[in-house]
């Protein structure tokens, strides 16, 4: 007989005495269906806690969503996880099958707009942790689309949760569901209990607030077991790291523009988080769902996530990240901030008049400049308290790590200017 099987013998005899004792008590009293109730509704937890356990992670091919499963796969108990998104790059599938080694991975392709897919994805898994979303910033994706798959989508999800019995869901929300609003209003070291919300009809934020508020609502669904739905949101800052989308842009435009860095955002000072910080985030929010002791005071919450990284400016991030490699800011006289806001807001009636007849995407509006040039910066500090925590990488580890990356983007763009000039 192994070593588990031995302990859970042994956990079922400790617990033996205890429901007979109970049944005993209460067999002629009134006490004995509340005692049936209680050990329903805690039975996601005993479960959780003495046999395996699986996850469901959406947007499992995306920048933190492969951050997520990698840190998963040394999860203890964990018997299966299932990454689920549109489609994965070859590369990618070929590092998660790696990763079999560890753990049991199930790919999944397909739309989160499909229900009987998410049906039978979410079948006899214990945690869903969901990062699918489609990020659009600068308003390029088809409002129609957006408000789809981060809000419908979202929703599916949850049914699907409750049909399957899931009993914890965790959604990856933004900083963006809290602003900001205005260049001129002034957060730093903002927290949980402060009524921010962010007012923009942009399609991206308002699908992202829609979202996380259906999520954190859900909190207290009955289950189609009869136990309860759990959740969570967590609002990272801006993420950067190896493989970052923006910051991946960011440095290809400046290789292409002779080393030359595009002031995105110079006048703003936020608090950048490293992509494996967040993904350390995600596993603690789980944990701590996943621990009666802990989840009272999870269940329905949000959380700011940052790290150490110090408070700057975009344009000072991405300088740090790449001017080893020779990449320097544009020194060039930029418009003062409130002549680009007025010039964005000109700019969305040009693309208002012309829709009739022709789609016109302006190359900023009043939205992205106050999105760029905002003092917004927040505390970890409630994440701190209730998940326990604490970034697994230092602002020089996430540096070093960032920078590297950063050099293979130059090494390939090297390898490439050579190939065209052989």
């Amino acid at each position: 007989m192994g070593w588990r099987k031995i302990r859970h013998l042994c956990e079922c005899i400790t617990i033996l005495p205890l429901f007979l004792a109970l049944f005993w008590v209460t067999l002629e009293s009134d006490l004995l269906p509340s005692i049936f109730c209680f050990l329903a509704s805690d039975s996601c937890y005993l479960g959780l806690a003495m046999t395996g356990w699986s996850c469901l992670v959406t947007g499992a091919g995306g920048f933190l969503g492969q951050r997520i499963v990698r840190l998963l796969v040394e999860e203890k108990e964990l018997k299966e996880i299932r990454v689920l998104d549109k489609a994965f790059r070859p590369e990618l599938r070929e590092e998660f099958s790696k990763l079999q080694n560890k753990t049991k991975l199930t790919v999944l392709e397909g739309d989160i707009l499909d229900e009987p897919f998410l049906k039978r994805a979410c079948q006899d898994v214990s945690v869903v942790i969901h990062t699918a979303c489609i990020i659009d910033v600068f308003g390029v994706t088809h409002r129609e689309s957006i408000m789809n798959v981060n809000v419908k989508g979202t929703q599916l999800l949850l049914e699907a949760c409750v049909q399957a019995s899931v009993p914890v869901f965790i959604y990856t929300s933004t900083l963006e569901v809290a602003g900001p609003n205005s260049y001129k209003e002034i957060i730093q070291n903002g927290h949980e209990e402060e009524p921010l919300e962010n007012t923009w009809p942009a399609p991206y934020p308002y699908s992202k607030k829609l979202a996380e508020k259906a999520v954190l609502a859900a909190n207290g669904w009955t289950l189609k077991n009869g136990g309860t739905l759990y959740t969570c949101a967590l609002r990272p800052m801006y993420i950067y790291g190896e493989g970052g989308p923006f910051l991946s842009a960011s440095i290809n435009e400046a290789l292409n523009n002779n080393g030359i860095l595009s002031s995105v955002g110079k006048f703003s000072t936020v608090n950048p988080v490293y992509v494996g910080n967040v993904a350390w985030a995600h596993i603690l929010a789980l944990r701590a769902l996943r621990d009666p002791k802990k989840a009272p005071s999870v269940q329905g919450q949000f959380y700011y996530i940052s790290d150490d990284t110090p408070h700057q400016s975009y344009d000072n991030l991405n300088y740090i990240l790449s001017k080893e490699f020779g990449l320097c800011l544009d020194s060039r006289w930029r418009l003062p901030l409130a002549l680009m806001y007025w010039i964005g807001f000109l700019l969305e009636v040009v693309s208002f008049l012309l829709s009739p007849v022709y789609s016109y995407q302006p190359p900023f509006n009043r939205h992205t400049v106050t999105l760029s040039n905002s003092v917004f910066t927040f505390s970890y500090k409630k994440a701190q308290r209730d998940l326990a925590y604490k970034p697994l990488y230092s602002w020089e580890e996430a540096k070093q790590k960032t920078v590297e990356w950063v050099g293979s983007l130059v090494d390939r763009h090297k390898e490439t200017l050579k190939s065209k000039t052989q």
